[in-house]
């Protein structure tokens, strides 16, 4: 699994976090993924970029960082973006929301945290794909799955596995 792969998959944009136009990015539900661009190196920062969450503090030690880190994997987080209870959510709305919390702002959920306490993370790309709502959940673990097939590990700021 790889940029390539994703690309293959069907996944589009790769914009990196800095040039990102979110009105470019589908209003639909999918996947998202972060991608390293070639030639990027993690360097950790020791305080994330990330708003805090329910009072938590979203930055994590170096040790731990390190051991999250896949080296040679491309794919750093892959999550979903659901239509929400009332039809009004999705790809752009969880994208925007996912780069304002590296931005600072308080988020309404956790998921894929440590890309804010990698320096430089406004160059890392950002890929979607749309999906039916109903392949969603499926997809996500099917993609976890080959993740951890390939690389013996979960991607590096995926803490949890997805399951059906």
């Amino acid at each position: 699994m790889n940029k390539k792969s994703l690309q293959t998959d069907g996944f589009t944009g790769f914009r990196s976090v800095n040039t990102l136009d979110i009105n470019r990015i589908p209003q639909r539900q999918g996947l998202f993924a972060v991608v390293r661009p070639q030639g990027f190196e993690p360097r950790f920062l020791r305080t994330s970029t990330a708003g805090v969450f329910k009072t938590k503090n979203p930055s994590l030690p170096k040790d731990k960082l390190t051991a999250e880190w896949v080296p040679n994997a491309d794919i750093l987080f892959i999550g979903k973006a659901s239509p929400g209870s009332k039809g009004n959510r999705g790809l752009r709305r969880q994208i925007s929301e996912f780069v304002d919390f590296g931005n600072g702002l308080p988020p309404g959920h956790w998921d894929g945290r440590l890309i804010w306490q990698l320096a430089d993370s406004e160059d890392l790309l950002l890929a979607w794909k749309e999906l039916p709502a109903e392949q969603l959940n499926p997809a996500l673990a099917a993609y976890h799955a080959q993740f951890l097939q390939a690389y013996g590990k979960l991607p590096f700021a995926n803490l949890v596995q997805a399951r059906v």
